[in-house]
């Protein structure tokens, strides 16, 4: 009797084991850890994998050949912060509240949004972001920050300006200032404060959300020395050129002996990092249950030394950041989740940074915050359900009252100059299928596209509301869902 009594307790084990173990994949198959890395200023041809080469960047694009290509994704503006503000809110240029780069007090996000992080929050996930915010500065007490967004915890430069320098006094560290020695290479910092964050939550069994906005490649073109060293061997016919760049008063920003050399070195520590993070993954037995997106802010940049024409930065296309045409804001785009999105794989499919909020809550089951004016991106990735389509992809730049505009509709591009010029022109279009560097403007053949994009861009262009003093934000709903913002889409 004793012998089946111990017999139907081991099944009876055995079958709980089996259900937890069950339950347990079911949690993680609708609860993946998300990393989402946004670089800055970095070109469409700057990575090996969209056309690069003089320089490899074989961790990062593993993300691509393990994963999912987005040849047709774009940066939602062509300059830091407005692209920042519009992946958070989900909103494409004409609705975003920052237009383009500014004072940081008035750019912060709207307190009435549901951004990014909160979605995540909602859905139970630790959040944590690491690297260049841009948004607001980080740790001025009564002022928006990271964690009044949403955000757990966060390591990152003092403000937009000071990133401009990755040799700075300070870092903030969940909204608190600490003092750096001088020399402290402060990206490394960030990148092993991620990689804590994201081993600690991952041995902890805990989703997570990790944001890392690194201000690699913007300028000034700091390297780690090693590494800088090392390319300067390589292209030593840049020697006598300075690279100079500047954070502001008081903040040290180096000058950079070849900066040809320095962004080689810097690309080569980015790329070694995204390395460590999917061998870290690997370890913590988290590698088939996260989803891991790059992209970047805008196009290519010509500041501090750094020459993208050397470098091919944007390949065929023409334009760089600042410009509206797609050298400005098409980004190298990809997607891994091991096991769920097909290995190899590559979408043509039109999108953009504001479509990722719109697929967070699809993938969490959350609602779509009611500002949002992106579409779920997630068929497209996991290759399930139908693919939600849209008629154009919006962008202008800046928020004063002369913008440079663009319109995309299925293979059709328009692109409207005022700012960039004295007299503002009429819409110039172009056929991306057959002209991708965008040199032949056809307008005058297609008045009935063109006139399209024309409504277009008066419907899409909000004007900004009245600036109003950025106050100590309101406490939120922890749950959005149960607060009734939005509607799942």
């Amino acid at each position: 009797m004793d012998t089946m009594k111990s017999h139907f307790l081991c099944l009876v084990f055995t079958s709980l084991l089996t259900l937890q173990s069950s339950l347990d994949a079911q949690q993680q198959a609708s609860s993946p850890n998300v990393i989402y890395i946004l670089a800055d200023d970095l070109g469409y041809g700057d990575i090996s994998c969209f056309g690069q080469k003089k320089l490899k960047t074989p961790n990062i694009d593993r993300l691509a050949t393990e994963g999912i290509k987005l040849t047709d994704h774009y940066s939602a503006n062509t300059v830091c912060t407005p692209s920042r503000h519009s992946l958070m809110a989900g909103q494409h240029a004409g609705h975003c509240l920052a237009r383009g780069n500014g004072k940081e007090n008035t750019l912060a996000l709207s307190e009435e949004m549901t951004v990014l992080p909160e979605v995540f929050k909602a859905a139970g996930y630790t959040t944590g972001m690491y690297g260049k915010w841009g948004l607001g500065i980080t740790n001025e007490a009564g002022r928006p920050s990271p964690m009044t967004h949403g955000f757990d915890e966060f390591s990152a430069w003092k403000s937009q300006g000071i990133a401009h320098t990755y040799y700075p006094t300070s870092i903030v560290r969940n909204g608190k200032e600490e003092k750096l020695e001088e020399g402290t290479y402060i990206h490394d910092l960030i990148m092993n404060d991620a990689f804590a964050f994201v081993e600690k939550n991952a041995k902890a069994g805990k989703p997570f959300f990790c944001y890392i906005p690194t201000a690699v490649p913007h300028a000034a073109m700091h390297a780690p020395k090693a590494l800088h060293n090392k390319y300067r061997k390589i292209y030593p016919q840049f020697e006598n050129k300075i690279g100079k760049y500047g954070a502001g008063p008081g903040v040290p920003c180096p000058d950079v002996k070849n900066p040809i050399a320095g962004y080689a070195g810097m690309m080569e520590n980015l790329d070694n990092q995204i390395g460590q993070l999917l061998e870290l993954l690997e370890k913590t037995g988290q590698a088939e249950n996260t989803l891991i997106m790059f992209s970047s802010d805008n196009g290519s940049h010509l500041e501090g030394g750094h020459d993208p024409r050397f470098w091919d930065s944007n390949g065929p296309l023409r334009g760089h950041k600042r410009d509206l045409f797609e050298g400005g804001i098409r980004a190298p785009s990809m997607a891994r989740w091991l096991g769920t999105i097909k290995a190899g794989t590559s979408s043509a499919l039109p999108s953009a940074h504001y479509d990722i909020l719109a697929t967070i809550c699809d993938l969490l089951d959350q609602p779509v915050p009611a500002q949002s004016t992106g579409i779920s991106l997630l068929p497209t990735l996991t290759g399930k359900g139908e693919q939600q389509q849209r008629e154009y992809l919006y962008w202008e730049h800046p928020q004063t009252a002369k913008r440079d505009q663009a319109v995309r509709i299925g293979k059709w591009k328009g692109v409207k100059l005022g700012w960039k010029v004295k007299t503002p022109q009429k819409l110039q279009l172009f056929d991306l299928e057959k002209d991708l560097g965008e040199s032949n403007n056809i307008a005058a053949q297609h008045p009935d596209i063109v006139k399209r994009m024309e409504e277009i861009i008066q419907e899409a262009h909000q004007p900004l509301p009245a600036k109003k003093p950025v106050n100590k934000p309101a406490k939120k709903p922890a749950n959005k869902k149960a607060a009734g913002q939005g509607k799942k889409s």
